[in-house]
């Protein structure tokens, strides 16, 4: 049966603003139409005002990150760690995200348990495990610690430790056996691994470059975990279509990465979350020190590639304890862009990144029917976007409302 959403104001990325009172009618599942009468029979829901939008996309997240201490995540039983995974994603949904991008972690087993019913979270497009390097980001064993397999294939494991061309060739092709949608590469140092800084580079050409073949063979891509401009600058040379975080991009390399059709995924909120309480939740003198030098590039790194043209899809990247400092990245964003660049990068540089065009990010009519509403006017205060506790009324996943909240 159809239901229509009616006295509802949808957002106009055009005009950047909100229309008027109108309807929206979903059946199937799928999003039939704007501003037309209820067909005979619709169930109709009220908004009353509310606004009616497409479902958030997170395009960088990590469902298995239970907690901040990776280690202890990597270690856990695997059943624990698919429990825990599902509370996180359910978690997401009644945030308002639809749709999750996994960067690292996720199984096939985490999408089919959403796909079945079991799991009532959003969406997952997963990777599979994050390729590191031995000594790259995801290698978490202290210096001293020469175990050869400790970083097995774990499902609260990140990612996996591979070197040389052959095994990458190997291990991208399990992955996308395994359902992987898109190839994830460790290219840069990072600030939770304890060996690498953050200017190193990881990975030789050869590796790297087998691995953008294996995804463009199976109509895939690579994304790549990537801090320094010359980290960037590589990956983008070497064909890799999806740049994580970006955080000291120059403007040279930001217009090569316009010019090659890459996507960027500034992840701020999960900086500053670790700033303010990475100490207390463990992270060590190293770690936090290598965390201000990516924190401080990261604003400026927005205004460099939207000078350059360069997309920006939204993602979080909060781990543990620190994902309820998710909401902070529409503020953060909000301090350089403004809420049409941040909504168009969200739905549209998202849907692309999730081989989902067409399908989600939009109310055109055939997409799914991935929806929320919000009690707020997304134009005026992006930021409301980040305080569901206080602004989200509705989620709504293929034509079923998951979550309502209009009477909190």
């Amino acid at each position: 049966m159809a239901t229509t959403f009616i006295n509802a104001r949808l957002p106009d990325l055009d005009r950047g603003a909100l229309t008027g009172l109108t309807t929206l009618t979903v059946d199937a599942g799928r999003i039939v139409g704007a501003g037309a009468p209820p067909p005979a029979g619709a169930e109709i829901v009220d908004l009353a005002g509310l606004t009616l939008m497409p479902g958030l996309i997170d395009c960088h997240f990590h469902v298995v990150a239970w907690g901040l201490d990776l280690w202890a995540n990597v270690i856990a039983p695997d059943s624990l760690s698919a429990l825990r995974a599902g509370k996180v994603m359910e978690w997401l949904l009644a945030q308002g995200f639809t749709t999750v991008r996994d960067l690292g972690g996720a199984d096939l087993g985490l999408v089919r348990g959403v796909e079945e019913g079991l799991i009532d979270g959003p969406d997952l497009v997963i990777c599979g495990k994050g390729l590191s390097m031995t000594g790259g980001h995801t290698d978490l064993r202290q210096r001293s610690d020469v175990r050869p397999d400790t970083l097995a294939w774990r499902v609260g494991n990140m990612g996996m430790l591979v070197d040389g061309v052959d095994d990458v060739r190997r291990a991208c092709r399990r992955m996308l056996k395994e359902g992987a949608r898109f190839i994830k590469v460790m290219a840069n140092g990072g600030v939770a691994s304890p060996n690498d800084p953050i200017d190193g580079l990881q990975y030789s050409d050869d590796e790297i470059l087998a691995m953008v073949e294996e995804a463009r063979n199976a109509n895939a891509y690579v994304s790549a975990h990537v801090y320094s401009d010359a980290s960037i600058r590589r990956c983008v040379k070497l064909g890799v279509k999806s740049l994580e975080h970006c955080n000291l991009i120059t403007r040279e390399t930001a217009d090569l990465a316009a010019a090659a059709g890459c996507t960027a995924i500034p992840t701020l909120a999960a900086y500053e979350g670790l700033k303010r309480e990475g100490a207390m939740l463990g992270f060590g003198a190293a770690e936090m020190a290598k965390l201000d030098v990516v924190r401080d590039g990261g604003r400026n790194s927005l205004e460099v590639m939207r000078a350059a043209g360069l997309p920006m899809a939204f993602g979080t990247d909060l781990l543990g304890q620190l994902r309820k400092f998710g909401g902070l990245e529409f503020e953060l964003l909000a301090q350089v862009l403004t809420p049409v660049e941040i909504l168009r990068g969200m739905w549209e540089a998202g849907a692309r990144l999730c081989r989902m065009e067409g399908q989600i990010g939009t109310l055109a009519a055939g997409a799914r029917a991935h929806l929320v509403a919000f009690d707020a006017d997304p134009f005026v205060d992006i930021a409301a976007l980040g305080r569901p506790e206080e602004t989200l009324r509705l989620v709504i996943k293929d034509g079923v409302i998951r979550k309502d909240l209009r009477a909190a």
